[in-house]
């Protein structure tokens, strides 16, 4: 049958627990719903000639509730129940397990419990859903349970004096604090640190101690079942050390002994160590130098090991000088100071003196570097050596003469077609000749000036020549300075006549042709 509607139509959907929603559509939304309830509905029509008889009523089934009351078992150790309350009209329960490395179990049940390995160390996060047709309940509670800390494990205990112990091992997984014990017969020491290696001191030399270590955390407590190491502590330190010099090169050493079985040793350390062995309360210490500084110290050694060196006696000598000097000149104005070392010296005092000045250095290398050095200038050389505790030899070497002083105002010019003339200024009271040196492209030349002469001719020339001009003072043993400056010239063509061009680098920067 057809009819036509005339006028809006208003449907009106009620519930029997209250709930009721309207709309002008075919559909609206009934709110608020409880989880776990079940709801019967029908719909009425209505225009404006009134409301029409309400249709057949449809049941439906909201989603569960979230379950309540979720608790963990762990019935023996590793082995964990994870269980809640049964939810009204939940066909089925999805269940997850996590702990804190990630790793998900989960469980797909009708039951209301989930079964899982709870290993030593873990926190586990756990939360259920209830599910049926109508879909999965709200977010529900969450728990954890955390499991006991695991035992250490690569556990080393070793000493590292006579009354200290460190214990060290590999993090325990869900420790968060250890709790470290070492006992003997009648004591016990106890460290608490949250991490994995603990220092006990204040242990009885020469004594066996049992050494625990209980990882803890907050909420489950210590693990007491793991294992106990034993470690007996060195031998004790001997004390009251005294000395007695027996002559410039020995010295008694004498000690006192509270060890049950043990051995010594004394040594004395320095520029050259000894060292005498005994088994009572002294032995003789022989050999001994001089410039140097010694310090004399015992250690008892028993089976378990090594006492620490009881507290030493110093013994310092007058530093000696060092055997050699040497002074080197780097360039015109800079020496290098070097020496041998010297026993007992610590720092050095090294000074160059000259009536023109002088230069020195303090350091505590065998070394230095002095500048400010005038040339032709004769210097003493002394040196100061000084000891750690300021202790002081005063040593004296041989003179030290620097390099001739170079020419200054070095010029060339021509004198003929084929003869350059080289000129400079000699430094005052210079006694030496003067040599002049030409390398280049051409034959070589060379040439050398008496004392008080300034100038020196060099022939034959060839235009386009490229020359090193070095113009030094000749030493006594008929060597040249090598400090004194390099000057590179050009001879040039031009017109049938000799030119020079005075080159810096690879520019030509002063024509001398006269």
């Amino acid at each position: 049958m057809d009819w036509d509607v005339y006028g809006e139509v208003q449907y009106n959907v009620t519930s029997d627990q209250g709930v009721s929603c309207s709309s002008s559509s075919l559909s609206c939304e009934l709110s608020p719903v409880t989880c776990g309830s079940v709801y019967s509905v029908e719909v009425t029509a209505q225009n404006s000639a009134g409301p029409s008889v309400p249709s057949m009523p449809v049941s439906f089934t909201t989603v569960p509730c979230p379950p309540q009351n979720l608790a963990v078992a762990e019935a023996t150790s590793g082995s964990c129940s994870f269980s809640w309350d049964t939810v009204a009209h939940a066909d089925r329960y999805l269940a997850s397990v996590t702990n804190i490395d990630g790793a998900v179990k989960t469980c797909n049940i009708t039951g209301t419990s989930c079964d899982f390995s709870c290993d030593c160390g873990y926190t586990y996060l756990m939360s259920v859903f209830a599910l049926n047709e109508a879909g999965s309940s709200q977010p529900g509670p969450m728990i954890n349970y955390t499991t006991v800390p695991c035992c250490p494990t690569s556990m080393n205990v070793s000493l590292v004096g006579t009354d200290t112990l460190e214990v060290e091992w590999l993090p325990a997984r869900g420790a968060e604090v250890y709790e470290t014990r070492a006992v003997d017969s009648s004591h016990t020491i106890l460290c608490n640190d949250t991490a994995p290696i603990c220092v006990l001191s204040y242990l009885s030399c020469d004594t066996p101690y049992s050494v625990r270590v209980r990882p803890c955390n907050d909420i489950r407590g210590c693990n007491n079942n793991c294992p106990v190491h034993t470690q007996d502590t060195a031998a004790c330190t001997p004390t009251g050390l005294s000395l007695t010099q027996v002559n410039s090169s020995a010295v008694t050493v004498s000690w006192t002994d509270t060890n049950r079985n043990a051995t010594f040793v004394a040594t004395a350390t320095g520029a050259n160590s000894h060292s005498c062995s005994s088994g009572s309360t002294s032995c003789h210490l022989t050999g001994l130098h001089c410039g140097s500084t010694y310090e004399v110290a015992v250690t008892a050694t028993s089976a378990a090991g090594a006492s620490l060196p009881s507290y030493s006696e110093m013994y310092e000598t007058e530093p000696c000088c060092p055997d050699s000097l040497t002074v080197t000149q780097v360039t015109q104005a800079m020496t290098n100071v070097s020496w041998s070392s010297a026993k007992g010296a610590h720092t050095f005092l090294t000074e160059l003196t000259s009536t023109k000045g002088h230069a020195r250095c303090h350091t505590e290398d065998t070394h230095c570097l002095m500048g400010c050095i005038t040339c032709g200038t004769n210097y003493t050389v002394s040196m100061k050596a000084y000891s750690l505790s300021g202790q002081k030899a005063d040593c004296s070497y041989n003179g030290f003469s620097s390099s001739l002083c170079c020419p200054s105002g070095v010029k060339m010019y021509r004198t003929s077609a084929d003869t350059l003339r080289v000129t400079w200024r000699s430094t005052p009271g210079l006694s030496h000749p003067t040599q002049v040196n030409m390398t280049g492209t051409a034959n070589p030349y060379s040439c050398t000036a008496l004392p008080g002469v300034n100038h020196c001719d060099i022939s034959p020339v060839q235009c386009g020549d490229e020359y090193i001009v070095v113009v030094a003072p000749v030493k006594a043993d008929g060597s040249t300075e090598a400090f004194c400056p390099h000057r590179k010239y050009g001879v040039t063509c031009a017109a049938g006549t000799v030119g020079l061009i005075l080159f810096r680098g690879k520019r030509s920067v002063d024509q001398l042709d006269q």
